[in-house]
């Protein structure tokens, strides 16, 4: 069964006095009278709960089905959400005003004691969420305690001063506060829904705030949601059902994009790009990404846990020639961690920039002598990547490289995403494919997660130095002086080489023409299905 949107002969016209869709979607335009979206993402989510999700294919439907004091627009700036409006004197208090008419999907109201909970569940060590960090990265007073289980849940720096205004306090200011709670980490949920039972995400039993809800779920094929009547903003919510597809072939995606199936492709195959360009040209997009594609090593065990192996690993990855050759879709390469798009950010030339391959090359071999590797003891590790064609590419040709100029014996071995998580968490990878997109647009969001007590430091990264660069980066009071910290920290990582940045992300997608709506230049990539609509075709 195809899954495309149709039309029928009939559309709906949006006139300037059509109160429903007049501050989305333009005077005049032609609506379909049938509006349902097919997206596609990357692999069945591995949890709907906020505080446990941890990759882009569950954030993706977390973000129709839930709501955070703030969203961000399509130049990712942050606008109301819950919260109609905030302040701070000092950028260390914080307080929120909750909107009067915010309710969660059974009528009942959105409450700031609902984010006094969420919050608190968040940290608790019992919840065990891979984004706690966040938290404590945001500054709120005692996250990082109630982490390490030091002080109670209660404690953290969070409360309800009534039902419609939440107050934070940060343990020092943060300028940038208010947006980081744009993140999907920071969602609430509903206590009672949570604590309702084991089957609390199934369809007809998840009651969130945003503006859907899950109607149906079939694990590895569809998640279909449809309008939340009860969301504050429904009134101008256009589409009315939206079937997201989880499929980790890019190929396969496209293929079913071009038959008509679906709407929106999360990517489509590199090797693909020149003949969509010719085919569809309106309906490609590859506009820079707030993201890096990395390898991580293990820093803990094996050979990788030699910086010197480590570099030499990193250096004799070409990526000049992975962004130009192997990919090609607009792609830079990654001579530091955090991208060139990262506002407030300006690097420095990174020394592996200035140097041709060759010589990059020829100091690898020496560093890897040095660690005691060479022909008569050939160094030998597996490099473990999630399912996907162009993660295997990649690995491939990383493989070839390391093979020619170091005489590496790589072992690739890939897996379905939750096996890979789970390899992840325990550490048991020498190499593994790693990709970090920002969660707000600020150098911290990647540095910081090089950081020692990182609940995302896949590599084990531990540096006093580095943790010491990125704390002061908070207290700096001019965006010169962070900067300086950043490209101190940037540094580091370079010598040290816990992570090998290879490239710089653009968001390759395929569109279909009538879908409009998709904020195509959010830097974040945050895309909310009620901003989008279909117009007749």
């Amino acid at each position: 069964m195809r899954h495309s949107v149709s039309v029928t002969c009939c559309a709906l016209l949006v006139s300037s006095f059509s109160l429903a869709y007049a501050a989305d979607v333009p005077g005049g335009t032609v609506l379909a009278e049938k509006q349902e979206l097919v997206r596609h993402i990357k692999d069945e989510p591995a949890s709907l709960d906020p505080a446990k999700a941890v990759g882009l294919p569950e954030i993706q439907v977390i973000r129709d089905l839930f709501e955070g004091l703030v969203n961000q627009n399509e130049k990712g700036e942050i606008i109301p959400g819950v919260a109609s409006q905030w302040k701070s004197n000092d950028n260390r208090i914080w307080t929120f005003t909750l909107r009067d008419n915010a309710q969660w999907a059974d009528g009942t109201p959105v409450t700031a004691q609902d984010f006094v909970y969420s919050w608190q569940r968040l940290v608790d060590p019992k919840t065990l969420s891979p984004f706690a960090w966040f938290a404590a990265l945001a500054g709120i007073t005692n996250a990082q305690a109630i982490i390490d289980g030091k002080v109670t849940p209660d404690q953290l720096g969070v409360s309800a001063v009534d039902a419609h205004t939440l107050r934070v306090q940060l343990d020092k200011p943060l300028p940038w506060f208010a947006s980081l709670t744009a993140s999907f980490a920071f969602y609430p949920v509903q206590k009672a829904n949570v604590e309702s039972g084991k089957d609390w995400m199934k369809p007809g039993k998840l009651i969130g705030n945003g503006a859907y809800v899950l109607k149906e779920r079939v694990v590895n094929e569809k998640l279909v949601v449809v309008p939340n009547t009860h969301y504050w903003d429904n009134a101008k919510t256009v589409l009315q059902k939206v079937t997201f597809l989880p499929i980790n072939q890019e190929s396969a995606a496209t293929k079913r994009y071009l038959a008509g199936d679906i709407d929106i492709t999360e990517s489509f195959p590199k090797n693909m790009y020149q003949k969509l360009l010719k085919d569809i040209p309106g309906q490609v997009y590859t506009p820079p990404q707030l993201g890096t594609y990395y390898y991580a090593f293990n820093t803990q065990k094996g050979p990788t846990a030699d910086s010197r192996v480590r570099l030499a690993l990193s250096m004799t990855i070409d990526r000049r020639l992975m962004a130009e050759k192997v990919l090609g879709t607009g792609e830079k390469p990654a001579w530091h961690f955090t991208p060139d798009v990262t506002a407030g950010f300006k690097p420095d030339p990174s020394p592996f920039e200035q140097m041709s391959q060759e010589e990059l090359n020829a100091q690898a071999k020496t560093l890897l002598r040095a660690a005691g590797y060479g022909s008569q003891k050939p160094l030998k590790l597996t490099l473990l990547y999630n399912t996907s064609e162009n993660h295997q590419k990649i690995a491939i040709a990383v493989a070839s490289m390391w093979k020619k100029n170091l005489g590496v014996d790589v072992k690739l071995q890939n897996q379905e995403w939750k096996t890979y998580i789970d390899s992840r968490n325990t550490g048991n990878f020498d190499v593994i494919r790693a990709s970090w997109v920002g969660d707000y647009n600020e150098p911290s969001t990647f540095l910081s997660l090089l950081t020692s007590t990182h609940t995302g430091n896949i590599s084990r990264f531990t540096n006093p130095t580095y943790d010491k660069i990125l704390t002061q980066a908070t207290m700096e009071n001019t965006a010169e002086a962070r900067n300086a910290d950043y490209n101190a920290a940037e540094k580091i990582l370079t010598e040290q080489a816990p992570i090998a940045p290879i490239y710089q992300y653009t968001n390759g997608r395929l569109i279909k023409p009538w879908v409009k709506g998709y904020p195509i230049t959010n830097p974040e990539d945050v895309a909310y299905s009620r901003t989008m609509y279909i117009v007749k075709h």
